[in-house]
């Protein structure tokens, strides 16, 4: 049985990689002031648990739904958003961000 989920609000995933694996946790950390941010409906920053076998790059994921386009530009805007992009960028080596 098919669901239809709801496309009333957007759903951000991004996932990241660290350039030095020592450094994941300073990443999940840096990520994780994004939820401060208030035009967020739901976030999480989780580490990967890496139980597929196949694929093993991606060390961070973020998870976030927002309302609509203008509560996702709004979190963008924020000036945390900024400061974590500050603190991960240097340490990541992959992004990958989908939205729908």
């Amino acid at each position: 049985m098919t669901q239809t989920l709801s496309r009333s609000f957007i759903r951000h995933v991004v996932f990241f990689s660290a350039k030095d694996p020592a450094d994941v946790t300073r990443i999940r950390e840096g990520l994780s002031m994004l939820a401060e941010i208030p035009h967020v409906r739901l976030f999480e920053v989780v580490e990967n648990r890496r139980v597929d076998g196949i694929s093993s790059e991606v060390d961070v994921v973020v998870y976030a739904e927002f309302e609509d386009a203008e509560a996702h530009a709004a979190y963008k805007a924020h000036p945390i958003y900024q400061a974590s992009i500050d603190l991960v960028r240097p340490l990541r080596e992959l992004r990958v961000a989908a939205d729908f």
